[in-house]
Order: C-alpha cells, then structure tokens, then sequence
C-alpha cells in the first residue's frame, strides 16, 4: 500500500518546496513534486548518529542489552533512526560482554553496530576517557572481538602514534570495519600515515586532539585535508565554537562532515552527577564533564546533545538545511558502509524520515515505514 507524506522534501541536492515522499512497506517508492501542498512541514531524512554513548538515562558503555535498547529509543524519538553503539574505554572482558550482548540487537536492526572510542587512546589526550583502561591497540584482541561480534563490530577509534596503530588500521580495514582516528597527540606526519594505511573518519575532529598550529599543524589539518576522510563535528555550542563548526562544514564540505551528538546517559535528564566508564561527571548548564575533588572544571566527557539540536545549531551557524541533513545523516550513512541504501530521501532506500515543524522540532518519526511517533 502506497503511503504519501507531504512537505518540503530536503533531498542531497535541494529542497522540494512543494513536495511529496511515496513509500510502499520500508521502501521509499518516489520523491517528487506535489503542487497541492501548502506550506507543509518539513520533511527531512532520518538522522544518522555514529558516535553516541547513550541517553534518556541509559547507557550503551556498561554492555546492557535492556539499556542499549533503552538509550537507542530515546535518540529514535529525536529523529535517530539509525545509531553505533559507542563504548567508551574499558577493560578488555568489558568489551566483549557488551559486543556479545550488542551482537543481537544490531541483527535485529536495533543498533546499527558498536563502535570502540578507545581504549587505544593516546594517555595525554584522553579527555574525558579513563585513563586506567588505555593501553596499546592489540591486534590480536580486535581480531577476537570482530569475530565474535559477527559483522557487529563496524567502527573502531584509535590514536595512529601508539605502537601497533598502523597493523591496527590494517586489520581494521581488511575486516571491513572502519578505522578512525581520535584522542590522538599524533603528529601531521603520523596521521596521514594512519590515513594511508586505511582509517577514514576524524573522531569529533578538533576535541581530543593536539592543537593545531601554523609550524606543527598535527592531525586536524592532516584530518580536514584528507580527501577520503569523513570529519566528526559536535555541533552542541560547547565541544566547538559555531564559527569553528562553520568552518570545519565548509572546508571539508557536506560530504565529508558527519554531525555527531557524543550523547551519554544524561541527554534528555536533569542537571546533576551521572557516570560514565567508570568515573564521575558532573552536567549543569549544557556542558558534561569530569568531576573534579577541588570543584573545578574537569575535561569534556561527552555531551547531552541529540541529533534534532544537533541540526538546528548546524542551521543556527549558517550551514544550509540541504548541507545540514547530508551531514547529519547522508555522510554519516555512508562513512561506516550504509549508503546508498540508509541516510537519504531517494527512491529505493529505506523509508527513514523526520518531520519538522518550521523551527527544525521533531513532530513525527519514521523509521522503516512506520510511524515511531
């Protein structure tokens, strides 16, 4: 049965003013014109959020299956219809607890995969990531984990100086699993190594890396200049700058910048002390970060941003909704394999959509041709 939803259609290369999206079961059938809309809603692709570690209180770190379920609801209701699991660093048994428990809800469409931020992560620009489970990237330990998640596994972070990062990245890519690279004091040199080898998405690209500067200008302008490299942006007005944000769009392009919302367990819940890989973190006024004994300010760790925000803050800092929606679902869809059949408004993808009213709010979610809300 062919269903009909009306608005002003965002599609990768512009907006259907007068617009219509036909889909028959979890298929879209057609995109085109229908000129008896008026002044209909926004209609805009399904959000795609490769690096998330939770939210609505729950979380994906602790390798809980009824929370991970939990947390991937909470951001469908903000218009995520497609999500990696993201851990956080941890010990090895950790680890292949939560991809065991993970396994299954990726083969029911639940999750789209987990991703590994860490934990082999450079110990001086953890950030937010706990130091006492870093250590070297261990192929053998990835190659234990790939296998038992069974095609679960689909997105690692690592830092490309640490001994073993390049064999890494080669295991990685060989088992068609993405390589990326983050929390990294690497020099430029180092990382367009790691960019050869094979790893090709920034982990929120500035955050948790080594400043850039005009005479060492380390991994974010070897990152931003990569061709083959997709670039995380946290766009929540806390982890970058609007004109940071900007620039990063417009230098990389809609193609190769994935907006990302890094969420934990406290998107979407009140101020107050939360947790998250096992060390204590505080949010007040929009900002999460470590929890300090002396009061003060403690590292990002993660944010309580959900993709909706994510969109209208892209927008806010005068990035066009056309590029806005290709970062914040075709880009990311297709930097850990899942284009051309997830992340945009086209005939023959999957019948993933949001509709926004004219502020950018979510009034309505559909995910694989149902109605979620």
């Amino acid at each position: 049965m062919t269903v009909r939803v009306r608005g002003k259609v965002v599609t990768p290369t512009g907006v259907i003013r007068q617009g219509c999206v036909e889909l028959d079961g979890d298929r879209i059938t057609a995109v085109a014109e229908y000129p008896s809309v008026r002044d209909g809603h926004w209609i805009v692709p399904g959000f795609v959020d490769i690096h998330t570690h939770g939210g609505g209180g729950h979380t994906f770190t602790t390798g809980d299956a009824d929370a991970a379920r939990e947390a991937a609801g909470f951001h469908l209701a903000h218009g995520t219809t497609t999500l990696l699991a993201s851990l956080v660093s941890s010990p090895y048994e950790l680890m292949r607890t939560a991809t065991a428990a993970y396994a299954p809800l990726v083969q029911a469409g639940v999750l789209a995969g987990i991703h590994y931020e860490g934990p082999y992560l450079s110990a001086v620009r953890c950030g937010g990531q706990n130091p006492q489970f870093l250590r070297n990237p261990s192929v053998e330990e990835l190659t234990e984990l790939i296998e038992l998640g069974a095609g679960a596994v689909r997105m690692v972070t690592l830092a490309p100086e640490l001994p073993g990062a390049l064999d890494a990245v080669k295991l990685l890519v060989s088992r068609r699993v993405v390589a990326a690279l983050g929390h990294t004091d690497a020099t430029y040199e180092q990382t367009l190594a790691a960019v050869s080898a094979g790893a090709t998405v920034a982990t929120h690209l500035f955050n948790g890396m080594r400043t850039p500067h005009h005479r060492e200008p380390g991994p974010v302008f070897a990152l931003l200049g990569s061709p083959n490299v997709v670039c995380e942006l946290v766009a929540d007005g806390v982890h970058l700058h609007d004109g940071t944000l900007a620039f990063a769009a417009g230098t990389a392009g809609a193609d190769r910048a994935a907006l990302i919302t890094d969420a934990m367990a406290a998107a979407g819940m009140p101020d107050g002390e939360y947790e998250l890989g096992g060390q204590p973190v505080v949010v007040a006024d929009g900002t999460v970060r470590l929890a300090t004994s002396d009061g003060t300010a403690g590292a990002i760790a993660g944010s309580i941003l959900t993709m909706d925000a994510a969109l209208r803050r892209a927008v806010g800092a005068g990035i066009s909704i056309v590029d806005a929606c290709r970062m914040a679902a075709t880009t990311p869809a297709r930097a850990i394999g899942l284009g051309e059949r997830t992340g945009a408004l086209l005939p023959g993808w999957r019948a993933d959509l949001v509709v926004l009213d004219d502020n950018l709010n979510v009034v309505q979610v559909m995910r694989a041709g149902t109605w979620t809300t």
